[in-house]
């Protein structure tokens, strides 16, 4: 936005220093053709006084010796005015053509004046004034039709050329009204612009914060541009941070009374369970159970067993322990875990189908604190999903990887089953969320519990030669309190 108004301020400056320019020559240019034409009248007038001269002259020859025939001073005095108006046109700078006129016709007025100086000087008989007199009507005769056909082109190409002049700056005017209207106008475009580019974005940002503030933080800016779009995209940060927020304390209020109920329900369902288990094995134990009710007491304890796992596994979710961290090489925490599930777990060679176990371990990763039984817990639910996830075998594979700061860890399991798919991948680590005909939801929940326990974060990810990955990032160091004490996370 900031970008926008510096280009539009500019292209409006811009165009009011262009438009005073403009209008300035405009006017200077309008002043000079003015100054022309009045010039040019000027000369006109001249020609044509010295026209009015020579007609005087010419009349006044005609009735020379008459009883019209004016004063001889009158004629000289005419003669005087058209020589003068004659010189006064060619004071002016003219073109090589038109001086060249200027020239003919001063010599025809000079030729003019000489013969009327002779006509009125001479002392010759009545013949030869005659005679004189006819060439000086005929000289003047011409000078006259010189003049008139001057000042007949002249004026007729003046007419145009003032119309002409009239006409342009007639236009220049109507151009610089409207160029002078053209200013508001656009000002108030611009204004119009810069406001709808204001209130819009702040309209939307606003609105945006009445959602959020009614309890709507799933709603977000889009659209927003330039100094806005960042501030909209901080908006929408904050929004998504502000619901993840929330749904951490509403899973952390659920968590809550999930553990209250699951410790009650377990210590309630504890001590008759028992009970139970010892009855069961009692039964087994004494001689007198036939064949058949035996194998209904085993199916029993099978079950009877089965629920204590599933006790154990909510009250480990509910209420988890606090780890008790110690030094760990989590290379031989991997390895002592799938030396126990791998040959133990009955999966593979219940379906007759091999899977091939891959170890990558990073031989220099460090010690880190940990609690080793809650990561073999860990391990093991993550290694029986994978191999859990290959019925028809594959390839399960275990890889370690620490940065050189040591600051983390990284453990992937890797199984090449079918896969999951991004609807499942959002909701795997929920709990009592299971694929399984038989599954409790809890495992990986669990598991999630266990890792950010230690401070570390898990996540699923789709393996690219099929399959899943499952990735476990731990810090390097324990984390410590602002007195340099170990600080253990809490759940």
């Amino acid at each position: 936005m900031k970008k926008r108004i510096i280009i539009g301020l500019a292209c409006f400056t811009s165009i009011f220093f262009l438009g005073g320019i403009y209008i300035i020559g405009s006017i200077q240019r309008a002043t000079s053709t003015l100054d022309n034409l009045i010039k040019l009248h000027q000369v006109q007038i001249l020609r044509d006084q010295l026209l009015i001269a020579a007609k005087r002259t010419q009349s006044d020859l005609a009735y020379k010796d008459t009883r019209y025939s004016e004063d001889i001073e009158k004629v000289i005095g005419n003669v005087v005015v058209m020589a003068g108006e004659s010189k006064k046109c060619s004071e002016c700078h003219h073109t090589a053509e038109v001086a060249a006129r200027i020239a003919d016709l001063e010599a025809r007025i000079d030729a003019y004046e000489d013969s009327l100086s002779r006509l009125l000087t001479m002392r010759a008989g009545r013949l030869r004034l005659a005679a004189e007199q006819d060439r000086a009507l005929k000289i003047g005769q011409e000078l006259t039709d010189k003049l008139d056909s001057m000042v007949f082109v002249t004026k007729a190409e003046l007419e145009k050329k003032t119309r002409s002049s009239l006409r342009d700056i007639g236009e220049m005017k109507t151009l610089l009204f409207a160029l002078i209207s053209a200013g508001p106008i656009l000002a108030i475009c611009l204004a119009i612009v810069f406001i709808k580019g204001f209130t819009g974005p702040v309209d939307a940002i606003l609105q945006a914060t009445r959602k959020v503030k009614a309890g709507d933080l799933a709603f977000r800016i889009e659209g927003l541009k330039d100094e806005f779009g960042e501030v909209a995209d901080s908006f929408n940060e904050m929004a998504a941070s502000l619901n993840e927020q929330m749904q951490n304390l509403q899973r952390a209020e659920q968590m809550k009374m999930v553990g209250e109920m699951a410790a009650g329900l377990v210590h309630e369902i504890k001590n008759p369970l028992t009970g139970i288990k010892a009855t069961m094995q009692v039964l087994i134990e004494q001689g007198s159970c036939g064949r058949e009710d035996r194998v209904v007491l085993s199916k029993v304890m099978e079950e009877v067993k089965r629920i204590e796992t599933l006790m154990k596994s909510l009250l480990d979710f509910a209420k988890p322990p606090r780890p008790q961290l110690m030094p760990v090489d989590i290379n031989e925490v991997l390895e002592s875990t799938l030396a126990f599930s791998i040959p133990y777990s009955g999966i593979a060679s219940s379906r007759g189908k091999s899977i091939e176990v891959k170890r990558v371990f990073d031989p220099h990763l460090p010690m880190i604190p940990a609690d080793p039984g809650q990561m073999r817990q860990v391990f093991l639910n993550l290694l029986m999903n994978a191999l859990e996830a290959m019925p028809e075998g594959g390839v399960l594979t275990v890889r370690t990887s620490g940065a050189e700061s040591a600051e983390e860890i990284r453990i992937d399991v890797a199984d090449t089953g079918k896969g999951i798919d991004d609807e499942t991948g959002e909701k795997i680590f929920r709990p009592f969320f299971t694929t399984k005909h038989k599954g409790t939801g809890l495992g990986l929940a669990v598991t999630k519990g266990f890792v950010e326990m230690h401070g570390g974060t898990i996540g699923v990810e789709k393996n690219p030669g099929g399959g899943t990955i499952f990735r476990i990032r731990l810090p390097g160091k324990a984390a410590t309190d602002g007195a340099g004490r170990e600080r253990i996370p809490q759940n």
